[in-house]
C-alpha cells in the first residue's frame, strides 16, 4: 500500500507564539484517518499557564478567558497528545504535520517542561519517528512556488478544503489531505515507502534551511536558519519564516 492511503496521524497545534523555547500550546488536535478505517479525533483547549498575547488570540481566536474557563492543564494534554502520537507510532501510523518542525519541537518543549517523557524518547529515540510535513514535501517538488507557502496557499493550489484555518482540528485534517495529494500529485514522493520518505525529508528540510539562509544572506540579512527536522534539538535557537501565517 502507498503510503499516503494508509493510516496518518494528523496534528496541528495553536499556541501563544512562535518561540519554540518559551511559548505554549493553547488549543490542539489529532485525527488518525485513512487506511478504509474510521476516522478518530480528538481535540484539546489547553490553559497554557501564561497569558496568550493579543497578537496570537487574533490568529486563532482563542483568548484567556475561554483557557481559564474551559481549558485542560497543560500537563494533562501534553501527556494526553504525547502518548496517542507515541502509540500511532507504535503501530507504524505516521504523523502528519504540517510545518512539523514547529509542531513537534513545541510539543517536545512542552514535555520537558512538565517532566513528561517526549514523543522522541518514547519511541526509541528519533529513529522511532516517522513523519510526513506536507511543507518539506512541497518545497522538494515545487522549488520556484513564489510568495509564502501556508497551509492556506498550499490548500488552494492543490484544491484541499479548509474551511476554518488556525482551528487546529481543520488544520491537521487539510495537512493529512494534502499529504495525500501531495502523494498522489509527484511520481518522486508515490515511489517512496514511508521509512524512505522520513529520511529523505529530513536531508530536504537541512537543504531547505541552508537555501534560505543563502537567500537571506545574499539580500544582507544575517540570520541563522535551523535545518533539524522534525524536532529540533533542545536549547537550538529557530527561526519560523513562515509559521504566523501558515
Amino acid at each position: 500500500m502507498n503510503w499516503f492511503d494508509r493510516r496518518l496521524a494528523a496534528f496541528d497545534i495553536e499556541t501563544t507564539g512562535t518561540d519554540i523555547e518559551n511559548d505554549r500550546i493553547v488549543t490542539a488536535a489529532v485525527s488518525v484517518v485513512g487506511g478504509g478505517e474510521d476516522t478518530f479525533s480528538r481535540n484539546w483547549l489547553v490553559d497554557p499557564g501564561v497569558p496568550i498575547p493579543a497578537e496570537a488570540t487574533e490568529v486563532h481566536k482563542i483568548t484567556n478567558e475561554m483557557v481559564r474557563r474551559e481549558g485542560v492543564a497543560a500537563v494533562e494534554a501534553t501527556e494526553e497528545i504525547t502518548r496517542l502520537l507515541a502509540d500511532s507510532l507504535a503501530r507504524e501510523i505516521p504523523v502528519v504535520a504540517f510545518n512539523a518542525r514547529f509542531d513537534l519541537t513545541i510539543l517536545d518543549r512542552e514535555a520537558r517542561r512538565h517532566g513528561l517523557e517526549p514523543l522522541a524518547d518514547r519511541v526509541g529515540g528519533p529513529d522511532g519517528l516517522l513523519v510526513i510535513d506536507p511543507y518539506v514535501l512541497d518545497k522538494h517538488v515545487v522549488v520556484k512556488r513564489y510568495g509564502r507557502r501556508t497551509l492556506g496557499v498550499l490548500c488552494e493550489a492543490y484544491d484541499v478544503p479548509l474551511s476554518e484555518a488556525h482551528a487546529a482540528d481543520a488544520d491537521a485534517l487539510a495537512a493529512a489531505r494534502l499529504a495525500w495529494r501531495l502523494g498522489k500529485n509527484f511520481d518522486e514522493l508515490q515511489g517512496l515507502d514511508l521509512f524512505e520518505l522520513h529520511e529523505n525529508q529530513i536531508q530536504w528540510a537541512a537543504e531547505q534551511a541552508r537555501d534560505l539562509q543563502a537567500y537571506f544572506a545574499k539580500n544582507g540579512r544575517d540570520e541563522y536558519i535551523e535545518g533539524a527536522w522534525p524536532v529540533v534539538p533542545f536549547g537550538t535557537a529557530v527561526e519560523f519564516e513562515d509559521r504566523l501565517a501558515a
